[in-house]
C-alpha cells in the first residue's frame, strides 16, 4: 500500500496544503476489502470561502499568462501524470475498486486529454465585423474566473485530470472537488502537479454535500460543472440559479444497444458485454444497459451472452489480471441487489449472475457477479431506472417503430449503439435515437476531439472537444471609433 493511501490528507488551495478550518475529517475505505485507507479533510463552507479567495488571487495571474505558457505548463502536467501512472492507478484501484491494469491505461488517456487541450489554446478565437471607414468592431473570448468542477467516483483520476484541462487552458482558476467516496487520487494529483501553477490556480477540496452546496451558491464561483446523478445535477442547478452561474453537466444514462436482424450474433454478444462496462462493475453513465435484440437473432445472442458471462468474474482490483472490479460502497451494492430482486419478481429470466460471488478472497468487499436478464419488458423497473451496476437487460423486438418508442421512452439520452450491416438502416436509426452520442458497429469508446454529452436529463453541454474549451470562455464585444473620425 502506497504512502499516499496511508497518510492523513489536508485540503490543497492557495498553492499549499491547508488543514480543514473546522477540523472535520472522514475515513475512506477500500471497496474491495473494507479496510480503512486514509483520513481525509471534510471541507465546510468556511474552507470553500478560503479556497475561493485563493483561487480568485490565482486567477488574476493566470488570466494574464500567455496562452503558449499555459499550454507549456499543461504539457508538463501531462508528463508528470504519465511518469506516475502506475502509482495513480494503484491508488484508484484501492480507493475506487476498478482493476489496476485498466486504470493505468486510463491514466494515459487522461494525460492525452491534457495534451489535447494544451494544443487548443490558440483556438479561443473571436471575430471582426465590418463597420466601414473609421470604425472597428471585434469580439474576444475571456475566461470566466473561478470555476468549480465536481467529479464522480467511478473514474476518479481520469475525471479529475480530464476535467482540469479545458478550464485551465482557457485561463480560469479551478477548484476541483472529487467524490467523497474516492478522493485519494485527486489529492495525489495535487501533490504531483500543484507546484506547476501559480498559487491558487489549481485547487482540490475534498468533502461531501456541504462542500458541494457551498461551491454551488458561492457568489465568486463563476461556473460550476458536475459529473454525477440527475438528482445532484438538479440540486446544483437550483442552487446556482441565485447567482445565474452557468452549468455544464454529464449526468445519468439508461442507454440502449440496438441489434438488427442482419447483425452478427457473436459481435453483438461481445458488444453487449463491452458496452455494459463490466470491468467497472457496470458503474458508468455510458453503459448500454438495455440491449434491444431483434427476434431473428435474439436466442443466438442470448445463448452467447450466457456462455461468455460465465468466464467473467470479479477479483481484487489491486491485483494484475483482474478483469472486473468492486462496487464502490455497500449501500450501492445493496441497491444493485434490490434491482436484481425486483427483476426476478417482475418476471425477467436470469441468464447469468444475480448474486454476490462466493470467493472467500472477496468476502470483505462489495462485489456482484456480472448479471444479465432476458425476457425484460419496458415497464419493468430494471429497464426504466439507472442501476449503475453490472446488470444487463435484454429486450426482444421485431417492429422498428415500437422498438424506437421503447428506446426513447426514458428521461435519459446519453449514448446509444446500433449494430447492422445496412448503412441506410444504421443512419436512419442513429437519427431517431434520442441520445447525444451514438456508435454504429462500435460501443463504449471515446475519441479525442469528439464532443460528448447527453440529451434530455442526461446532461447540459458538451465535453471532450473544442466545445468544452469554449464553454469556459465568455465573449466580449469591443467597438472602436478612430480618433479624428468625423462621421
Amino acid at each position: 500500500m502506497t504512502a499516499a493511501l496511508l497518510s492523513t490528507h489536508d485540503l490543497f488551495y492557495g498553492g499549499g496544503w491547508q488543514p480543514p478550518i473546522a477540523g472535520s475529517r472522514a475515513l475512506t475505505h477500500s471497496p474491495s476489502t473494507g479496510a480503512p485507507l486514509a483520513e481525509v479533510a471534510d471541507a465546510t463552507s468556511a474552507d470553500v470561502d478560503a479556497a475561493v479567495r485563493a483561487a480568485r488571487s490565482g486567477f488574476l495571474i493566470w488570466r494574464d499568462t500567455p496562452p503558449a505558457e499555459r499550454a507549456r505548463i499543461l504539457r508538463e502536467t501531462a508528463a508528470r501524470i504519465r511518469a506516475n501512472a502506475s502509482e495513480l492507478a494503484a491508488i484508484d484501484a484501492a480507493d475506487g475498486g476498478n482493476p489496476v491494469e485498466h486504470l493505468e491505461h486510463f491514466a494515459e488517456v487522461a494525460a492525452g486529454s491534457v495534451d489535447f487541450f494544451a494544443g487548443l489554446v490558440t483556438e479561443m478565437k473571436g471575430t471582426t465585423i465590418p463597420m466601414g471607414p473609421g470604425r472597428m468592431n471585434l469580439s474576444v473570448r475571456e475566461p470566466f474566473g473561478v470555476v468549480a468542477r465536481i467529479v464522480a467516483f467511478n473514474h476518479p483520476l481520469m475525471f479529475a485530470v480530464t476535467r482540469m484541462a479545458a478550464p485551465l487552458a482557457a485561463g480560469n482558476a479551478l477548484i476541483l472537488k472529487p467524490s467523497d467516496q474516492t478522493p485519494l487520487s485527486a489529492l495525489r494529483l495535487a501533490s504531483l502537479v500543484g507546484d506547476l501553477f501559480p498559487a491558487g490556480v489549481f485547487n482540490v477540496l475534498t468533502g461531501g454535500r456541504e462542500a458541494g452546496a457551498a461551491l454551488s451558491v458561492h457568489p465568486d464561483i463563476a461556473m460550476i460543472t458536475l459529473i454525477g446523478s440527475v438528482g445532484t445535477g438538479k440540486a446544483i442547478m437550483k442552487a446556482a440559479a441565485d447567482t445565474l452561474k452557468p452549468v455544464l453537466f454529464e449526468l445519468g444514462g439508461k442507454n440502449a444497444l440496438i441489434a438488427c436482424p442482419d447483425a452478427d450474433p457473436d459481435a453483438v454478444a461481445d458488444a453487449a458485454i463491452a458496452g455494459m462496462n463490466f470491468t467497472w462493475a457496470g458503474q458508468s453513465c455510458g453503459s448500454t444497459s438495455r440491449a434491444y435484440i431483434h427476434d431473428d437473432i435474439h436466442d443466438a445472442v442470448t445463448a452467447r451472452l450466457a456462455e461468455r458471462l460465465q468466464s467473467l468474474h470479479p477479483g481484487l482490483p489491486t491485483e494484475r489480471g483482474t478483469r472486473m472490479g468492486a462496487i464502490v460502497s455497500k449501500a450501492q451494492r445493496d441497491r444493485i441487489l434490490d434491482f436484481i430482486h425486483s427483476a426476478k419478481e417482475e418476471g425477467a429470466q436470469l441468464i447469468s449472475g444475480g448474486m454476490i460471488p462466493n470467493d472467500p478472497a472477496l468476502g470483505n468487499g462489495w462485489f456482484v457477479l456480472p448479471t444479465a436478464f432476458s425476457g425484460v419488458t419496458s415497464d419493468m423497473r430494471v429497464a426504466r431506472e439507472e442501476i449503475f451496476g453490472p446488470v444487463l437487460s435484454i429486450l426482444r423486438w421485431r417492429d422498428e417503430a415500437e422498438m424506437l418508442e421503447a428506446v426513447n421512452g426514458t428521461d435519459f439520452g446519453l449514448t446509444g449503439s446500433i449494430w447492422t450491416r445496412d448503412i441506410d438502416r444504421a443512419l436512419r436509426l442513429a437519427g431517431r435515437v434520442e441520445a447525444g452520442y451514438v456508435w454504429i458497429n462500435e460501443v463504449g469508446k471515446h475519441f479525442a476531439g469528439t464532443n460528448f454529452g447527453g440529451y434530455k436529463q442526461s446532461g447540459i453541454g458538451r465535453e471532450e472537444g473544442l466545445e468544452e474549451l469554449l464553454a469556459f470562455t465568455q465573449q466580449k464585444n469591443i467597438h472602436v471609433r478612430f480618433q479624428g473620425n468625423s462621421k
